[in-house]
């Protein structure tokens, strides 16, 4: 980026037409970044001006997903729909200036040119006949009952040329471009049009956006420049590809941001994840918010697409789980749980089962559905927990459930069993599969001497009465 000389306003102007996507939401989480690394401000622009296709629902995804990853902007949301008067005013005032005109091309007019551009090996692109010049030399008259679009009278000469912040140099020529319609023939001002108004009222200073935009931008531009307002800087990002190398899309699977809440992962783990998805600072994995605002700059975004590894957003996801405490993961983990029927007050301290098992889940959902099995009756396998109930084993387990005190730790538990393997000549192996079977149905589970903690001497005692009755 060139030096920046003026105060940083970014934005993130996504279109509610279905949710937050994790592209949407690297672009945010850049945006934000990058405005609270320079002491600036991050606005939020909703634009809504695809009627057919934006609804009240896709908008509370995109606030609610914004909000659950934490990206607060300092302004707004803007709806574009509610500055309608303000882009017709502006719309009015190029006509009156001269940069802009109607257009009475019909839909049938403009396939049968492009038809005839392509015959001849053209580009097909709109040839510019309503331009007021072409309009006296033709002396056209705009037919009767015809709306006419508005469209941008570009530049037909030069290039359009700007230092994007992570491509680097780009220049197109104007001769590529054509007339952009800035309004429809129903009066409704286009999607590139507005954009180049509100960047230009909201001050916007860096327009960091998908590549995908590269082609609207130097029209984008052209505009700006007519309007006799101050450009913004570009910086335009490569797409993010699933693990096969192509686009990232549903058949990937989750490419929502709130269906990685429904599954269990946490917002800073995606956050973090996402902030190395096309950004680097050396071989850092593992950083905080505030580290990634530190470090955040578009000189370290790499220009090839980045591809989304779920494995490793797992791995991360686990990461920040281990950081919580018992209490804040049973806070996180009870709703999931009640859907399951799961009720508070009943069975062990859901804080100290989730500190039990927190190591050994990659998300929330695991987590509920690990922790799931400490508050169901155990329902072991009849031939499998007869083959383990063989010898001293029977003996031994009343004898552990005699010596257990009221209240006692894993260090406890440990020399408790310990004493009771001596007792009865056994490996740990014997005694250990028996309980998990008796104790939790499975076998597998965390270390034997910390599940007896957690369920506790009366649960332990029953369980044992039970099957061995």
């Amino acid at each position: 980026m060139s030096t920046i000389n003026r105060p940083v306003r970014t934005r993130f102007a996504p279109s509610p037409t279905g949710y937050l996507h994790v592209g949407g939401a690297r672009t945010a989480l850049y945006c934000w970044a990058f405005a609270r690394h320079h002491k600036g401000q991050f606005i939020l622009r909703v634009e809504d001006t695809d009627l057919e296709r934006s609804t009240p629902e896709a908008v509370k995804a995109i606030l609610d997903g914004m909000a659950w990853l934490g990206l607060n902007p300092d302004e707004g949301p803007f709806y574009q729909m509610q500055r309608m008067d303000r882009y017709r005013a502006v719309i009015d005032d190029m006509l009156a200036k001269g940069l802009a005109y109607r257009c009475y091309c019909s839909p049938a007019e403009l396939d049968a040119m492009r038809e005839q551009q392509r015959a001849a090996g053209l580009k097909p692109r709109y040839d510019g006949r309503w331009r007021p010049e072409n309009v006296a030399k033709k002396g056209l008259v705009p037919p009767e009952g015809v709306k006419p679009v508005i469209r941008f009278k570009n530049p037909t000469d030069g290039a359009v040329s700007w230092e994007d912040g992570v491509k680097g140099r780009i220049t197109i020529s104007n001769e590529e471009l054509d007339d952009l319609i800035i309004a429809r023939g129903d009066g409704t001002p286009t999607y590139n049009f507005c954009v180049v108004v509100d960047d230009v009222e909201m001050q916007i200073s860096h327009v960091i956006r998908g590549d995908d935009h590269i082609n609207n931008t130097p029209r984008q531009i052209n505009i700006i420049r007519a309007l006799g307002a101050q450009v913004p800087e570009y910086a335009h990002l490569p797409m993010i590809h699933g693990p096969d190398g192509e686009k990232l899309s549903k058949r990937h699977g989750a490419v929502s941001v709130m269906q990685y809440d429904d599954h269990g992962y946490l917002p800073e783990a995606l956050l973090n994840y996402l902030a190395r998805l096309g950004w680097s600072h050396g071989d850092d994995e593992i950083f905080s918010m505030d580290q990634f605002i530190d470090w955040f700059g578009l000189d370290h975004c790499s220009k090839s697409a980045a591809q989304f590894d779920f494995e490793k957003l797992k791995w991360l996801n686990n990461h920040y789980l281990r950081q919580l405490s018992g209490e804040q993961l049973a806070r996180r983990v009870t709703i999931r749980m009640k859907e399951e029927g799961f009720v508070e007050g009943c069975g062990p301290d859901l804080a100290a089962v989730c500190e039990l098992l927190k190591d050994r889940a990659n998300t929330l959902e695991e987590l509920a559905e690990a922790a799931s099995m400490f508050y169901v009756e155990a329902t072991p396998d009849p031939a499998a927990l007869a083959e383990k109930l063989h010898g001293t084993v029977p003996d031994a387990l009343r004898d552990l459930a005699s010596r257990l005190p009221e209240v006692f730790d894993a260090k406890q538990a440990s020399v408790i069993t310990k004493e009771v393997l001596l007792a009865h000549g056994l490996k740990m192996p014997q005694l250990a599969m028996a309980l998990r079977l008796i104790l939790l149905g499975r076998t597998e589970t965390p270390s034997i001497d910390q599940v007896l903690v957690v369920l506790g001497k009366r649960r332990v005692v029953q369980q044992i009465e039970r099957m061995l009755v």
